[in-house]
């Protein structure tokens, strides 16, 4: 993981994860059947992340430029609301969304890709991106994953934030105590 120096204050006022889908949440690959039928690969570990982080008390929300009902579909699963599909112009949703939050920028990690999302990964509290995304993306970053998208980006950005929080020990606890 490559990290800014100023990484452990970025991470303390983090209230809220906004994640983009195709590259993050997935590996980026749109397979499309000869019904017209979309499908995505999501990582296990990156559906455990949103679990830990909501029982840190925390909330997430997707910011998609595509639109796909199995976002959807994922999201519900998840727990994450609001999800915010068809928007290949993030900056006004996005402030319209930590606006109607009553949140700040500064208590907001954005987990981008692509070019799409630099005007948010630029005006958040903590820039996180996978480790394969595009050169602008990665040199912009505050926090760049060994993981490439949709393959455990989410977990470690998620783990990250909530270690320099120091709730990350609590929520393993749990996982350790005897059955």
């Amino acid at each position: 993981m490559r990290a800014s120096d100023d990484l452990a204050a970025r991470c303390g006022p983090i209230e809220l994860l906004v994640v983009d889908v195709d590259g993050v949440l997935t590996d980026g690959v749109i397979a499309i059947d000869d019904r017209g039928v979309e499908t995505k690969h999501f990582h296990v570990r990156d559906g455990s992340a949103f679990y830990l982080w909501r029982k840190a008390g925390k909330r997430a929300a997707i910011l998609s430029g595509r639109w796909a009902p199995l976002v959807d579909r994922r999201a519900a699963e998840l727990g994450i609301a609001p999800v915010i599909q068809g928007t290949p112009q993030k900056a006004g949703p996005f402030r319209g969304l930590i606006d109607g939050l009553g949140l700040d920028a500064r208590q907001v990690c954005y987990v981008g890709d692509d070019l799409p999302d630099l005007p948010v990964l630029r005006g958040v509290g903590l820039a996180a991106c996978p480790a394969d995304a595009a050169a602008e993306v990665l040199e912009d970053a505050h926090l760049v994953t060994d993981a490439p998208g949709g393959r455990g980006a989410i977990r470690e950005v998620v783990e990250t934030i909530l270690k320099h929080q120091g709730a990350w020990d609590g929520l393993v606890a749990r996982y350790r105590a005897p059955a």
